[in-house]
C-alpha cells in the first residue's frame, strides 16, 4: 500500500509557555483532520522547514519571530495516513513563547488549550502528535537545554 501513497512534507511547531504545550483545534473548514487537536502546522512549501515553521506560527497565531524562541528541532518522522493515502514526513520544532496572551488564532483553528506534555496523548490529535513532541523533548534533554 505504501508505494501507492502520496508523499507530503509538513512542519509542526510546538509552542511552550511555563512548561505547558499549546494545542489548537483544527477548524471544520480545512482539508484534513477537522476537529482534531494539533500543534501549529502546515505543508512544507519550500526547502527550509524552520523558515516554514516561523511562517506557520505567524499565520496561525499572529506571533512574530521575535515573540518566540527556537528551543530545538527533532529529526523528521514518517507518519503513514492510510485514510488519506498519504505518507507524511513531519519536521517537528519546539519553541518557547514569553507572552501567551499575544496569541490570536486564525480561521484554521477554532480553539486552544495549554496542556502538560504528558497530556497531549490523552487528546484526539492528528496522527502521532505526542510522538513528535516526545522527539523534541528528547532532543532538548540530550542537548542540555533543560
Amino acid at each position: 500500500m505504501a508505494e501507492r501513497m502520496t508523499g507530503r512534507q509538513a512542519v509542526t511547531a510546538f509552542l511552550r509557555h511555563d512548561g505547558r504545550i499549546l494545542l489548537v483545534r483544527r477548524s471544520r473548514r480545512i482539508g484534513t483532520y477537522q476537529g482534531r487537536w494539533a500543534g501549529i502546522s502546515g505543508f512544507l512549501e519550500g526547502a527550509d522547514p524552520l523558515e516554514r515553521a516561523f511562517q506557520e506560527i505567524r499565520q496561525e497565531t499572529g506571533l512574530s519571530r521575535e515573540q518566540v524562541r527556537l528551543v530545538c528541532s527533532a529529526p523528521p518522522m514518517k507518519v503513514v495516513a492510510y485514510d488519506l493515502g498519504t505518507l507524511w514526513v513531519v519536521h517537528p520544532f519546539l519553541f518557547e513563547v514569553a507572552d501567551r496572551g499575544a496569541i490570536r488564532l486564525d480561521w484554521e483553528r477554532v480553539g486552544m488549550q495549554w496542556v502538560a506534555p504528558e497530556e497531549v496523548a490523552q487528546h484526539h490529535t492528528v496522527p502521532r502528535l505526542a510522538e513528535a513532541l516526545a522527539g523534541c523533548l528528547k532532543r532538548e534533554r540530550s542537548s542540555g537545554h533543560v
